[in-house]
């Protein structure tokens, strides 16, 4: 009996070589995972010749993973402002994401809440002249003391903290619980309707999805980690049982029914929204269904399936039984 020999450990070459063939067929340079899926080369292997990633990419002649890049404030802002431009008007999280190039989260995690991004686009176009057309497109800010408009665009009230957020003024707040028929109730065409009243944000607080009283769930997910939460609730009613759930790609293991005494293997990867599978860089092989809680990707590739949580919670009993 003849020993098979010792699986051949790749060099430099190689791996350069493979790099470049895959970022031929994508178009595009690799990230790490869907290089490490497509090449059939290990991470220790790829990687023992390179300090980094960006590193191998670079050797191979390509530009770096930008992903993986930490974005600098001026290019988020001025993406930001683009499609304010592009929009005639602020966008929102959905409309912003068919103009923009970035995540929204990304925006969130580095300025706050969303609602927070006029003042801080403002303070940044402050002395640049060429983005006086989007900042003429941003709400005027309220003064916190007084309820008046401040006197210019790019200035705000001493005594106003420096992230204070767009602020009702105290006539709209004054009218809570006064009766329909009082002049506290008869609102100027400048004031909104109570209906629609946004209230700034406090700093510090967490934020909550839609009020929706799922089982044990009171609000509606806003994040990936509410999205595992969910599903792990209702995987049973929905034909899974999970395998293992890891924090690399794919995210889960699970099996599903398929015939009667039958089941499957299939690898699941959970987003928030669909279009975050993309945006992550994923790799187009290695995951069978996308678990989401709106699947927003027109053009997810048909041999990818998207379980949509916030359209089949809708079939299943509120209360667990």
């Amino acid at each position: 009996m003849t020993n098979s020999p010792l699986r051949q450990v790749p060099d430099k070459q190689r791996i350069l070589d493979s790099l470049a063939a895959i970022a031929r067929g994508a178009d595009r340079p690799p990230s790490r995972s869907e290089f490490l899926s497509l090449s059939g080369i290990s991470e220790h292997s790829g990687l023992q010749f390179f300090p980094s990633w960006s590193a191998a990419l670079r050797a191979a002649g390509l530009q770096p993973y930008t992903l993986n890049l930490r974005l600098e404030d001026r290019e988020l802002l001025e993406d930001w402002g683009y499609a304010v431009r592009r929009n005639h008007k602020i966008p929102t999280r959905r409309v912003y994401r068919h103009l923009g190039k970035f995540d929204t989260r990304t925006f969130e995690r580095r300025f706050g809440p969303w609602s927070q991004l006029p003042e801080v686009f403002r303070n940044f176009a402050q002395s640049k002249p060429e983005w006086a057309d989007v900042v003429a497109l941003l709400p005027v800010p309220l003064c916190r003391d007084s309820g008046s408009r401040t006197s210019s665009a790019g200035s705000a009230a001493p005594s106003s903290p420096a992230r204070q957020g767009w602020v009702k003024s105290k006539k709209i707040t004054s009218t809570v619980g006064a009766p329909p028929s009082s002049a506290a109730n008869r609102q100027s065409p400048s004031t909104p309707p109570l209906g629609k009243l946004r209230y700034p944000p406090l700093d510090g607080r967490p934020t909550y999805g839609q009020p929706m009283d799922f089982r044990g769930l009171r609000h509606e997910p806003v994040n990936e980690q509410g999205v595992v939460l969910l599903f792990g609730m209702v995987a049973k009613e929905l034909g899974y049982t999970v395998e293992a759930v890891q924090s690399g790609f794919p995210d889960c293991e699970a099996k599903r029914q398929i015939a009667p005494h039958r089941w499957q293997r299939v690898h699941l990867e959970f987003e928030f929204e669909s279009r975050n599978f993309r945006d992550h860089g994923h790799p187009l092989t290695g995951c069978d269904v996308i678990v989401c809680w709106r699947h927003n990707w027109p053009d997810c590739p048909p041999h990818l399936e998207t379980l949509e949580l916030s359209s089949l919670i809708k079939s299943l009993p509120t209360s667990a039984t």
